[in-house]
């Protein structure tokens, strides 16, 4: 017993230091169960509002929602338990919460373009302009979206390059995933081919397409084609699109033209490339002329090949969107 009162009378000067520490560490242990508490409520809470929702667009946003509003609990719960712990530590904080508003003026001039994003990422969520997994062009970048928050937007393009948009320089968004989309193919073919023997083709080849079951629930309806779009220099151009759900255009869409290049070499129907014919003028007759004629021959499978391009010279380009 007498061992015991020397012992409390050893620590009594170290009672509140310790009593302080054990404020501390059971601030950040409660701020720690409490997060995970949340955490999981709010997990299993959107989980179960998601499988309710009616379309794959509205589960999208339901998952956005959940993501931004679980980073606003986690930062509100360290704010909090900071301001209860500086409390333990002594610390007053009315007098950091009224120098909070003085210096609040003046770091909000310097921070106009943190609030514009909050604003602006507010608004993206509200209006339910972008979701998680969409795929749009923000700020003259495009890729699909993995991660939105009130402050900034996380893309990821096709080749793997991960864009951070702060939400303040978004002004238009285009979204290439909402609700459903369009597989748009332009093709040109000959001067000399029969148009409505290439709009049969172009029917048929999207009948067989969607008839196969690989692309049956990713084609909406058939073929719509506008018609001749163009006399180009070196062709006809025909637009035509294939209705599909969200995200499914860019499949749809090759293998479309994979299966109808296939139809018009089958039918016969050229699809003509850039060329160019040379006329020779003038030349004296006779041997000179032919010479001059021979060699403007000899020189036109060069130039033809120089002018011919590898590929369709705008799908590059199409195919660096996606």
């Amino acid at each position: 017993m007498q061992q015991l009162l020397e012992t409390k009378s050893l620590l009594a000067p170290y009672a509140d230091e310790m009593r302080v520490v054990l404020s501390v560490l059971a601030i950040v242990a409660v701020a720690w169960l409490l997060s995970r508490l949340l955490t999981r409520v709010q997990r299993r809470f959107f989980e179960s509002v998601s499988s309710h929702a009616p379309s794959v667009e509205e589960q999208r946003r339901i998952d956005t929602v959940n993501r931004a509003l679980r980073h606003a609990v986690s930062l509100l719960i360290i704010v909090v338990s900071a301001m209860l712990v500086l409390g333990q530590l002594g610390i007053s904080i009315a007098p950091i919460l009224g120098a909070a508003g003085v210096v609040g003026i003046a770091i909000g001039f310097g921070a106009q373009s943190l609030v514009k994003d909050i604003f602006s990422g507010f608004f993206l969520l509200i209006e339910n302009q972008i979701r998680v997994g969409d795929v749009v062009e923000i700020a003259g970048k495009s890729g699909t979206v993995e991660e939105l928050t009130l402050r900034r937007t996380k893309l990821r393009s096709y080749d793997g390059s991960v864009h951070f948009i702060s939400n303040g320089l978004i002004t238009t968004v285009t979204n290439m995933s909402a609700d459903f989309a369009f597989a748009v193919c332009d093709v040109g073919v000959s001067y000399d081919a029969n148009i409505d023997h290439v709009f049969d083709v172009m029917h048929r080849t999207a009948a067989d397409l969607r008839a196969d079951q690989a692309f049956a629930l990713k084609i909406l309806s058939d073929l719509d084609i506008a018609g001749v779009d163009q006399l180009a220099d070196s062709a006809v151009m025909i637009k035509a699109r294939i209705k599909t759900p969200p995200l499914a255009q860019w499949a749809v869409r090759r293998e479309y033209i994979k299966r109808l290049k296939a139809a018009f070499d089958e039918e016969g129907i050229s699809i003509p490339f850039p060329h160019r014919t040379l006329i020779i003028e003038g030349g004296a007759p006779g041997l000179v002329a032919g010479a001059a004629a021979a060699d403007a021959a000899a020189a036109m499978p060069t130039a033809s090949a120089a002018m011919t391009p590898a590929a369709n010279p705008a799908a590059p380009a199409a195919g660096a969107a996606q």
